[in-house]
Formats: C-alpha cells, structure tokens, sequence
C-alpha cells in the first residue's frame, strides 16, 4: 500500500483510513490512483479471461473452460434465474455476470502480493455500480412493465395494507426503496473491504512493530501473534471477498426481479 510509517518515536502507529488515501501514481496534478488503474487492470483481466476461455470451445472443456462456465453458469442459473425468475432473467445475465465477476476481482486485488489493496474499500466504486447502474436499471425495468403509477404503487404500497396506515407507510417505503436501498447495497461491500484490509494491515504492521520496533526483550515472541493472525485474516478475507461479490449481484438481481413482479 506504499509507504507505511510503522512508528513515530518508538511507539506504534495504528494504520487507518488515511492509509487508503493512496494519492495520484505519477505524483501531484496527474489524475491516475491505485484504485483508478486497478479498475482498469480488472477489467482488461475480466475481459481476457472471457475471450481466451471461449476461444476454442470443447466438447470436454479444458481447466479456462471449464472454469469461465462455471462462473456463467453460477451467473446466470445461481443468481440472476432464481431472483429475476425463469421468464425474465435471460436479458439480464450479462449485466449479473458482469457485476460480480467485477467486484469478485475488484476485491481479490486486496490479498494479491504486491497489489494488496481491495479497490471496492474506496466507497465511490461501489456507489457509482449501486447508483448509476443498478439503481436506474431495476426502476426503468420497472417503470417500463407497470408504467409509473402502476410502478410506484407496486413499490410503496404492500399489498393487503389497511387505508390508515399508508400516511405513515408509504414515506418510509419511499426512503426505503428509493434512498436507502442504493445506498446500502454499495455500503456493505464498502464496510466488508474497508474493514477487512485494515484489520489485515493492524495485524500485519503490529507484528513487525513488536519484531523490529519494540525494543527487543520479549515483544518479538508477541510478533508470532501478530502475522499468524494476519494469515489466518488473509483466508478470512478471501471468503468475505467472495461472499460480498455474490452478495452484491444477489441484491441487484433481487432488486431488479422485485421492480417486474406484479406483487410487492
């Protein structure tokens, strides 16, 4: 993650979120960061994979293939059919497929030697996916098959709801379905990545503190602590990575079957 300052004056500095300021690559009045390039890099990694994969289709698939349709298959059959439904999913699987292969990768960066920074810890990313991607897509679809009124009424107003209570229900279904739900699909993945790195740099950065900063005595033998927790972190964090990524496509093909469903 660059430079790190492990101790000012012999005492330890814990790492925080100035840590995930990474600044411009090329230094000051040049607009490329870390995360920026590692966005692009995904990406073109994505698309690769893709491409070489499905290049020479077999009948028995070798390892890239058998792999790139697993992924497909997990896409498409896992998430987007069983919360889009059979009828309308198909339209929607690239834009599924896409969304958690990205972020999937996006979070992977964070536990790669040298790269070792998860991008979608940089709460913009996940917003900009949440708001000028999902959000606009799962109401236009919405819009389009019920019409607006139909569309607003099938959000804010659960059916079975008595007349008396729809003052009160239909604002917090309003803040709920239109403010808050954007905006918490981009925060858990935010949380998850932000969260896990810094724990990965407390311990990482605590160890070496106690082996090379500590003043000697018996603080190197508390370094053990200190990077075997990092590693046991590091699996942790592989899973949480994979599980944010599918979670993220899960709601946004949730989202999007709720906007064409005829029920609430």
């Amino acid at each position: 993650m660059g430079a790190l300052v492990l101790a000012e004056g012999g005492e330890f500095v814990a790492p925080g979120a100035k840590d995930f300021d990474l600044g411009p690559i090329f230094g000051e009045g040049t607009f490329l960061t870390k995360p920026m390039l590692l966005v692009i890099l995904s990406v073109i990694i994505i698309a690769a994979f893709f491409m070489i994969s499905s290049r020479k289709l077999k009948i028995v698939p070798g390892k890239a293939q058998f792999i790139a349709e697993s992924v497909y298959d997990f896409g498409r059959n896992n998430i987007a059919r069983e919360q889009i439904g059979s009828k309308d999913f198909q339209p929607f699987v690239p834009l599924i497929l896409s969304i958690f292969t990205f972020i999937l990768v996006n979070n992977i960066f964070g536990i790669i030697p040298v790269v070792q920074f998860p991008t979608m810890s940089h709460f913009g990313f996940p917003l900009a996916i949440s708001v000028l991607i999902v959000y606009p897509i799962y109401n236009y679809v919405g819009i389009k098959r019920h019409g607006f009124a139909g569309y607003m009424k099938n959000q804010l107003i659960p059916p079975g709801a008595p007349g008396f209570v729809l003052p009160l229900l239909i604002p917090i279904e309003f803040f709920s379905k239109f403010i808050l739900q954007p905006a918490t699909l981009a925060l858990r993945v935010f949380a998850a990545m932000f969260s896990g790195h810094l724990l990965l740099l407390v311990f990482t950065l605590g160890g070496e503190y106690l082996l090379l900063e500590a003043g000697g005595g018996i603080f190197p033998v508390f370094s053990v602590f200190g990077f075997g927790m990092a590693i046991a972190m590091t699996f942790l964090e592989a899973l949480i990575q994979v599980l944010q990524a599918y979670i993220f496509a899960l709601l946004s093909a949730n989202y999007i079957g709720a906007a064409l469903s005829a029920d609430h």
